[in-house]
């Protein structure tokens, strides 16, 4: 027993070692020592959830950041970090705070602050750095991570999922059925029955199983990009020995398309989120490609970029996959040569081409396509955002308040005076100046410069040594861009797993162009 309490001892010691290592730890005081590690190991924990779990991310944060928090009253005292950001982001949380208050609705203005202030994971990410080591390590983990949901999503595709229905009949009690949410909706060919109850169903046995069983039963049926919610009862099944007939179908399969969305739950989240990711990787791997000859490295990024690839295409999410061939053009544009260039560009052709099959598969829609209900939704609300924002001088200024609209939609006449469903604005600039008036626009705008300078001035100074330093900011360059062009369509800012990935990069990123003047830090 006493060897291995020894071992255990020795275990523990060496991996204390090799975080501090990392981390770069060294205080002789042993509770700053420990509050040191301790905050670095909730944001390694925060870098490995982020891409799954919005709740373990933002558990993982809040402990770090009390760590940390204490951390700053314990001698010798850390120094703040110092970047040209740290003035506009509390600018940008000032100002919405300030708006708050004269919020049409400020109850729910204020609750809404509390997605405004993942902006300290920035803070917390840049004052937790102190070597470069770190942020590679942190960088590798946080893809490594990715990996997992990236490798299972073409994989759940082949083992397919729910009880895709062919040839309903007249008389099904799936086509006649009530619906539990959406009047006037009826189960159609091609649908799929997703989960019955909240249990996923993997039968029509195991659903006309429950719905006897339990006499009435709430549905949900996947259609093409959204999800409907319906009521079926014991008394509409038909008479027959087989389930396929109690149900009034002709045949039934596993179903093999639809929006991934890896752990998230929501398509538009997971490849937000992606396209950051994938971006990273495509800087490293251009960085790897000019200032590196390390083969291997090369076929392994190379390899994460076309399952990352393949991931974000089956998210059938236009505006990510479009934001990620902008960043891609800009990085390839600022980190390689006129031939890498040329052909990238022939090698994302074909890319492009699957991306628009898969698109007219999933969803059955052109790239744009006025026909799809999502760009007739957006022509609508864009107009109706442009016009509450600026209508009076009051509402220019500050806005009507962070989600008001939900109070007050139906006294703006918003969405087509309710016609259509009521959601928010699905542009972040637009979602801002209706909210939070220009000026939080302004702000927000002037965020994207600053960060994106200090990138630019970082990379243009040839003063980085290291590859894997120049394919991160790289990278983070080219992510930036594509979170700021996909915005343009989404309300990213608004999703908190996209905006704790843009924040946690920008301290990732922003610390390797300020390292040079942290070595006196840690006194």
């Amino acid at each position: 027993m006493g060897i291995d309490l020894c071992c255990k001892s020795f275990r523990m010691e060496k991996f204390f070692d090799w975080l501090d290592n990392i981390a770069r730890i060294n205080q002789e005081n042993t509770l700053a020592k420990w509050l040191e590690r301790i905050a670095f190991i909730f944001l390694i924990l925060l870098v490995l959830s982020a891409p799954h779990s919005i709740a373990a991310t933002q558990i993982s944060w809040l402990c770090g950041m009390l760590a940390w928090f204490i951390r700053l009253f314990i001698n010798p005292r850390p120094k703040f970090v110092k970047t040209p950001l740290n003035f506009v982001l509390l600018a940008f949380g000032l100002w919405s705070v300030f708006t708050s208050i004269f919020s049409y609705a400020p109850d729910i203005s204020f609750d809404k602050l509390r997605g405004v202030g993942l902006f300290f994971i920035f803070f917390f990410v840049i004052n937790n750095l102190r070597s470069n080591k770190a942020v590679i390590f942190l960088v590798s983990a946080l893809i490594f991570s990715c990996s997992v949901n990236v490798i299972w999503t073409p994989i759940q595709r082949i083992i397919g999922r729910g009880v895709e229905v062919s040839g309903v009949q007249k008389d099904s009690p799936l086509a006649k059925i009530a619906p539990h949410e959406n009047i006037g909706e009826k189960i159609k060919d091609g649908d799929t029955l997703l989960s019955i109850n909240k249990t996923k169903i993997h039968s029509p046995e195991q659903l006309v199983e429950e719905i006897e069983k339990q006499g009435v039963v709430k549905l949900k049926v996947y259609r093409l990009d959204y999800e409907i919610k319906f009521e079926i009862r014991k008394t509409d099944l038909l008479p027959g020995e087989s389930a396929i007939e109690k149900l009034g179908i002709s045949s039934w399969k596993k179903s093999r398309t639809w929006r991934s969305a890896g752990f998230y739950g929501h398509y538009t989240t997971y490849a937000e989120v992606l396209q950051m990711i994938t971006s990273l990787i495509f800087g490293l791997l251009i960085a790897a490609f000019i200032n590196s000859q390390n083969r291997k490295m090369q076929i392994i990024l190379a390899t994460l970029l076309g399952a990352f690839l393949l991931a974000l295409l089956l998210t059938v999410t236009r505006a990510s996959q479009a934001a990620f061939f902008v960043s891609a053009f800009f990085i390839v544009l600022i980190g390689a040569s006129r031939k890498v260039f040329l052909t990238l560009l022939l090698i994302s052709l074909p890319i492009a081409a699957i991306g628009l099959y898969m698109l007219q598969k999933s969803r059955n829609v052109g790239f744009y396509d006025t026909s799809d209900n999502s760009i007739t939704w957006r022509q609508t609300v864009y107009q109706e955002g442009f016009n509450l924002a600026t209508n009076s001088p009051r509402h220019l200024l500050l806005g009507v308040g962070m989600d008001s609209i939900r109070r007050y939609a139906q006294e703006w006449h918003l969405f087509n005076d309710g016609k259509l469903p009521s959601s928010h604005f699905h542009s972040t600039p637009l979602q801002l100046a209706v909210e939070r008036g220009i000026p939080a626009l302004l702000i927000w705008l002037l965020i994207f410069w600053t960060y994106g300078s200090a990138l630019w001035r970082k990379l243009k100074s040839e003063k980085l040594s290291d590859w894997r330093e120049r394919g991160i900011i790289l990278g983070a360059f080219g992510g930036m861009i594509g979170f700021f062009n996909s915005g343009l369509v989404h309300y990213n800012l608004g999703d908190g797993e996209i905006a704790m990935m843009f924040y946690l990069l920008m301290g990732l990123s922003v610390f390797l162009t300020t390292n040079e003047t942290q070595s006196s830090r840690n006194p």
